[in-house]
């Protein structure tokens, strides 16, 4: 689990194949801070294990399939990475609760400076889309935003100078693709709306051949 605060900017080193997986490694340092073999590391908001590392790189497993469904797939040597490590019981929570688990990914299309904000917009699918809510949380390559607003398709998000600065949303250009991971909270609440009304039609003894039978279709 993590909070979508980012704590540093690391490097993309290269990649490893093995058998049926691929390994990443990347040069980093705060993340390394009390790192131990098997530890969680959230890179551009996927969590990954880390299985090998030494004073300024870690390496980690990554699947084939984490790397079609993410912007992993799309690395180049030296691209910025904006890291976290897990969170522990006692940690205070920054952002929101962000799993590691990616939803899909978003295409960047425009990026607008307004006084000291900067303006992103990008295209969500529409499974994701219905997990987004105005004002709600959601996190970008990993960082936590508030919804500034979702509407056809198009999020929009409006980050402050230290969310800027401080990660890798800042090297974004128009047609990136961008990690997306909805809130946990909203995705279990529409899971149990959604259930709650298959069941409620299934308790319910009203049916459309009961309304054609009582003449009222």
């Amino acid at each position: 689990m993590f909070s979508g605060i980012i704590q540093e900017k690391g490097k993309f080193i290269r990649k490893f194949k093995g058998n049926n997986k691929y390994q990443l490694e990347i040069k980093a340092k705060k993340v390394l801070e009390n790192i131990k073999k098997g530890d969680s590391i959230a890179v551009n908001g996927v969590c990954l294990t880390a299985v090998d590392y030494g004073s300024d790189y870690f390496r980690a497993d990554v699947m084939p399939e984490t790397l079609k469904a993410t912007n992993l797939g799309d690395l180049q040597r030296d691209s910025i990475l904006n890291l976290e490590q897990s969170l522990k019981a006692n940690d205070f929570i920054g952002g929101h609760f962000v799993t590691g688990h990616v939803d899909s990914t978003a295409v960047v299309r425009s990026i607008k400076r307004e006084n000291n904000a900067q303006i992103i917009k990008m295209e969500v699918d529409q499974q994701t889309e219905k997990f987004i809510v105005h004002k709600g949380s959601v996190a970008l390559n990993g960082v936590s935003l508030t919804v500034m607003g979702i509407k056809n398709g198009i999020l929009t998000i409006s980050l402050i100078p230290e969310s800027w600065s401080e990660t890798n949303l800042s090297l974004l250009s128009a047609g990136d693709i961008v990690n997306i991971e909805t809130d946990m909270l909203g995705k279990y609440v529409y899971k149990m709306l959604n259930n709650s009304s298959e069941q409620d039609q299934k308790k319910s003894k009203i049916s459309e051949s009961f309304l054609a039978e009582n003449g009222f279709i």
